[in-house]
């Protein structure tokens, strides 16, 4: 029985055929998903109950849940992936500063995506998301899964 998983990934992998556009997208994906974290992470929280990181924490556990449900195995991965950049973002911004980690968010996002389209200029097709915002969390999960398959698990 097919998984709703293995659809996503089959209408991304479409997508996504050019060896050239696969290696952009294995380096762009998680450099788009870090900088998202890491924007959300430097938005401002007040009162005492919260803390810095609450938005990117929030986020990564609304995404991670989607991960879950769809697939266990990626759902582990997926949190050992967002586990890794909570640290990341908590030392960083210990380390230069919100402001700082913002601007170089902004400018990893921006550098990104323009790999990414001129990957899909390449491949000679639109970007997935813009027939369905939802493959905006697929691309994190298929690079994840390529990974999976490279050491032959399955997810």
């Amino acid at each position: 029985m097919e998984r709703p998983i293995d659809r996503w990934f089959a209408r991304y992998s479409g997508d996504h055929q050019d060896a050239v556009n696969q290696r952009i997208h294995v380096i762009a994906v998680p450099a788009i998903l870090a900088s998202v974290v890491a924007l959300l992470w430097c938005i401002p929280v007040v009162g005492t109950w919260f803390r810095p990181g609450l938005w990117g924490a929030l986020a990564m556990f609304a995404a991670w849940m989607f991960y879950n449900r769809a697939s266990r195995k990626l759902g582990y991965g997926m949190l050992l992936v967002f586990v890794a950049l909570a640290w990341a973002m908590r030392a960083l911004q210990a380390a230069i500063g919100s402001q700082q980690l913002a601007i170089a968010a902004a400018i990893v996002f921006v550098v990104a995506w323009i790999a990414q389209f001129i990957g899909h200029h390449i491949e000679g097709r639109k970007p997935s998301f813009l027939t369905d915002l939802t493959y905006l969390l697929i691309g994190p999960a298929w690079v994840l899964a390529k990974l999976y398959r490279k050491f032959g698990w399955s997810y």
